[in-house]
C-alpha cells in the first residue's frame, strides 16, 4: 500500500512526516529547508510509493487565510506539478506548533531539545498527517 506524506511548511524549514506502508501509523521524518524540499520529495517519491501528500494550512481562529500564503500557494503548485499523479491535500493545521511543543514536554524533552525548531516542525507534520488519517478514517476526506 503506498504511504501519505505530510508536510508543515515554514518559510525557512519545511517538516516532513509519513505513514509506514499500512497508512495506520503517522511517523516523524525529517526538516528539510525550502530549498531542499522539492529535490528532497523528488528523490524520495522515486524510492517510495506515495499516493497522497498532505500539506498543512495556516489558518486564523477565525478560519481566514494566516501565513505566507503567496509562499505557501507557490510550493502547492510546484509539488502538483513536480508529482501530477500524487493527490494533493491541504488540512487546517492551527495550534501543531503548540501542540508539538506541548508533546516534546509531556514526553519529558529537556530545554535544548525543546528550543529545536527543526524538532517541532518534524512533529508539527506528525499531527498534521494525524489529522488528516483520522478525517480520512471517519469519512470526512
Amino acid at each position: 500500500m503506498p504511504r501519505i506524506l505530510a508536510i508543515d511548511f515554514g518559510t525557512k524549514r519545511i517538516g516532513i512526516a509519513v505513514t509506514d506502508p499500512l497508512q495506520m501509523i503517522a511517523n516523524p521524518f525529517k526538516t528539510v529547508t525550502n530549498e531542499e524540499a522539492l529535490p528532497f520529495l523528488k528523490t524520495y517519491l522515486s524510492k517510495e510509493s506515495v499516493e497522497t501528500i498532505v500539506i498543512g494550512e495556516p489558518k486564523h481562529l477565525d478560519g481566514s487565510a494566516s501565513g505566507p500564503q503567496e509562499s505557501i500557494t507557490n510550493f502547492v503548485r510546484a509539488v502538483e506539478k513536480a508529482f501530477p499523479t500524487v493527490k494533493i491535500v491541504r488540512v487546517d493545521e492551527r495550534f501543531t506548533s503548540k501542540l508539538a511543543f506541548g508533546a516534546m514536554i509531556d514526553g519529558g524533552a529537556s530545554k535544548k531539545q525543546r528550543q529545536d525548531k527543526s524538532l517541532i516542525d518534524t512533529l508539527s507534520a506528525v499531527i498534521i498527517l494525524q489529522s488528516y488519517m483520522e478525517q480520512k478514517a471517519f469519512g470526512k476526506m
